[in-house]
């Protein structure tokens, strides 16, 4: 049978930990809004000010064309009429 688990002297990296630990961050916001998990108005901006420390924030990204026009996409469709009998 295989051995289970971590070979002796097995040690997570820093970055492993603390993407570990804004995971937990997370899933307790989380669980609040879902009502599984009560929390304090407090507690709650605490994690959001945690969570913005780590997590990108989204933006809009608009892409224009020729000075600031929609993009102008060239298409070409090509029919090419084939003879069945042809060989």
């Amino acid at each position: 049978m295989a051995e289970r688990g971590r070979k002796p002297g097995f040690m997570l990296s820093n970055e492993h930990r603390t993407k570990i630990a804004n995971s937990q961050i997370l899933n307790r916001l989380l669980g609040h809004a879902e009502g599984r998990v009560e929390m304090s108005s407090t507690q709650v901006d605490a994690a959001k000010s945690l969570l913005k420390k780590v997590l990108p924030d989204l933006q809009t990204l608009t892409i224009s064309g020729e000075d600031g026009g929609p993009i102008q996409v060239a298409h070409r469709i090509e029919r090419v009429i084939v003879d069945p009998k042809a060989d």
